[in-house]
């Protein structure tokens, strides 16, 4: 038993270190993740309506393309037709030039007005979502991707090991302490409950999590060992890309290949036809989406298709995939959630942010496992590591989601205003996740934690008001239905439960335990005490 006890302290504190260590910025990923499982309606309801007239039929997309390209020749090297269009994104035709920077594109989109002349546009694609996406992806860094993603694995991995000592630690208590969550004067027994439910409930998705992140952070390094030992002789492609176009050959009407393509893959749902300029040939490539298999991106797939004859390459969709093939998706449609549909985009957003209360549960649990506790009638002095890591989880927490909020309740303003909407919504994030951490250290972990809250409940209740505004015909704004009410709705929810929340967190810190770190008059008495002493 003594050998038994003395295992489980050793994995309980490589939990807790870990766990302390790598939290914080799992908080981040989490949140800001489980927003990207929606991130389609996000960036729809972020994006601007086009200025182009109605979208021609698809039958007239060849006459479209043809006045584009003399128009505009450059638009041959990287173009597409697209099959599904909007009221928001009427474009049928869109190209991408490419800028000064590595992958930095600038995007158009084209169609006819009424009189049939030739319309042209910059599409300017809401950058929000996106940033939400990139703040997931690396943990919150705001460091260039060949500094973010190892980091970010190496928090991964870091998570798995944390994952795997709380499963040990748990298991001597795990069914008596599986479905008790005791809520009562005992705040650690409280915190310590919930965590251990979620941690449980939630272990499975947890441990993807895990395992994909760091795939997603090495994949370099996995895709040359893939090459070597999966593929010696290179990825053997389909015959028909051994065929080369005859000379002075032209690729086949997009409504032509969209018919081929519709033949061979039933089921599939186009969404565009790509096409690029490689010398002297040109090559496709066709994107959509078939719902009874998960794809490797959160929205679509896409594979190669030749333009000269309409034959679709079928192995890198899934459902025709090979053996190896298949399981490499599986890390991919397993992380992002894209197989079942809404229910499971659904599943996966309360699984995202069950698993930032995870976290932030663990570092509270630290916290109150530390505090000195009263024993007379002069309160304790807290250590400074537990009022620091106190502080510092409040405010990259609520910093991280007053920083989101922040920057989307802006995101129907700025394309009026200011001319770098990206480094825009950017600074936005990062000036209001910085404030809130000084401001957590300036003010303490008891008082921010509540003042935090109720800012973050007022900034995320602003998010619909662009909408509103727009309702209200105010210039430069705009409200897209389908996605608007979608999105509004749950801000005005999620502004809800932070108000809601802001006054628990102040009804905890003025008639908590006074010797508590969340405690107003149990800090303010001991730094008083602290500072009569000090002058006698």
């Amino acid at each position: 038993m003594k050998i038994r006890n003395d295992i489980i302290k050793v994995y309980k504190d490589v939990h807790i270190w870990v766990g302390i260590f790598a939290g914080l910025m799992l908080f981040v990923a989490f949140y800001a993740g489980s927003i990207t499982m929606f991130e389609k309606p996000l960036e729809r309801w972020a994006t601007p309506p086009s200025a182009l007239s109605a979208p021609v039929p698809m039958e007239r997309a060849p006459e479209l393309l043809a006045a584009v390209l003399k128009a505009h020749p450059e638009a041959a090297k990287n173009y597409s037709v697209m099959v599904q269009t909007s009221p928001e994104a009427s474009a049928r035709v869109i190209w991408r030039v490419r800028g000064d920077k590595p992958r930095q594109f600038t995007e158009f989109g084209a169609s006819f007005d009424a009189e049939g002349r030739l319309q042209v546009e910059q599409l300017r694609k809401a950058p929000v979502a996106q940033l939400v996406d990139t703040l997931h992806q690396f943990v919150g860094l705001p460091f260039p991707d060949a500094i973010s993603r190892p980091i970010m694995g190496i928090i991964a991995l870091m998570y798995a090991v944390a994952l795997i000592s709380g499963v040990i630690v748990l298991l001597p208590t795990l069914v008596k302490d599986f479905f008790a969550v005791r809520v009562g004067k005992n705040i650690k027994r409280m915190w310590l409950d919930v965590h251990n439910a979620l941690g449980i409930v939630s272990l499975p998705f947890h441990l993807i999590m895990a395992v994909t992140c760091v795939v997603f952070a090495f994949h370099d390094q996995f895709y040359d060992i893939q090459d070597k030992v999966v593929y010696p002789n290179g990825i053997q492609w389909g015959e028909e890309h051994d065929d080369r176009p005859a000379p002075g050959a032209q690729p086949l009407p997009a409504p032509a290949l969209l018919e081929k393509v519709k033949a061979q893959l039933p089921g599939f749902e186009v969404y565009s036809l790509g096409f690029q300029q490689k010398g002297s040939v040109v090559e496709g490539r066709v994107t959509g989406l078939d719902i009874r298999y998960g794809t490797r991106a959160r929205t679509y797939m896409s594979t190669h298709l030749d333009p000269y004859t309409g034959m679709v390459d079928t192995h890198d969709l899934p459902g025709h995939m090979g053996g190896w093939d298949t399981a490499v998706n599986a890390f991919f449609m397993l992380h992002f959630g894209s197989f079942g549909g809404n229910p499971v985009r659904w599943m996966y957003l309360l699984l995202g942010l069950g698993g930032a209360i995870v976290f932030y549960t663990g570092n509270l649990l630290w916290i109150e496992s530390r505090r000195k506790k009263q024993r007379d009638a002069n309160l304790p002095e807290q250590k400074r590591s537990t009022r620091v890591l106190g502080s510092l989880t409040i405010g990259v927490s609520l910093g991280c989601v007053i920083g989101i909020s922040a920057t989307l309740a802006a995101t129907k303003w700025l394309p009026g205003l200011v001319a770098n909407v990206p480094a825009w919504h950017e600074g936005i994030y990062y000036a209001a996740f910085l404030l809130a951490v000084a401001w957590a250290f300036l003010r303490g972990a008891a008082r921010s934690a509540y003042e935090l809250l109720y800012v973050g409940a007022v900034v995320t209740a602003l998010i619909p008001v662009g909408s509103l505004a727009a309702l209200a015909g105010v210039p430069g704004t705009w409200n897209h239905s389908s996605a608007g009410v979608a999105v509004d709705a749950t801000a005005i929810v999620a502004a809800a439960i932070f108000w809601q929340l802001a006054r628990r967190s102040r009804k905890r810190a003025k008639m908590g335990h006074k010797d508590s770190v969340w405690a107003i008059e149990g800090n303010a008495t001991t730094r008083a005490g602290h500072i009569q002493a000090a002058g006698e």
